[in-house]
């Protein structure tokens, strides 16, 4: 009995180039336990031609857990110029980082939501990609306000002790 894979669901958006920017994403792509490169370069598993992007940016990396019948991935930036943004924090060359069940990924304007659903195969597992009109990812700015404006000066600041 064939065991079920684990699935990434994997969308992506950029908010330049648009879909055209994920021309080449197949739909689906099974691939087996060894790391799943991500990049420009002729030997990346999910090609991807933006000018910013490294010929290995980033690899997906499935692993055993100690005491853990189910994969788990984590997330190695390979780029040495750039770097990659996961879940709030800045992966640099080499840093790398255990995925949760939901991800939020940037690198070279692409952003990227990456679900992960657990199967029980430990030979393969299968990413499903889909192109998103619309952004995955809110950072808010900061915005200048003039709150302090409307501030008296002759007042001293709440929590002085003036």
């Amino acid at each position: 009995m064939e065991k079920p894979l684990t699935i990434l669901r994997v969308s992506l958006y950029h908010p330049t180039l648009g879909p055209s920017a994920f021309a080449n994403v197949p739909p689906r792509l099974q691939h087996d336990t060894s790391p799943l490169l991500l990049g420009r370069g002729q030997d990346a598993h999910l090609q991807l031609q933006l000018p910013h992007l490294s010929r290995r940016h980033l690899s997906l990396e499935p692993y055993l857990e100690k005491g853990s019948a189910m994969l788990a991935f984590c997330l190695k930036a390979l780029s040495r110029k750039g770097c990659v943004w996961v879940n709030g924090l800045t992966l640099r060359y080499l840093e790398q980082i255990t995925l949760s069940t939901i991800n939020r990924l940037s690198f070279s304007g692409i952003q990227m939501l990456v679900r992960v659903e657990e199967g029980t195969s430990l030979e393969a597992f299968v990413c499903y990609f889909h192109v998103s009109p619309s952004p995955l990812i809110y950072r808010p700015e900061a915005e200048e306000t003039d709150e302090w404006e409307g501030i008296s000066q002759e007042q001293p600041p709440p929590g002085s002790g003036q």
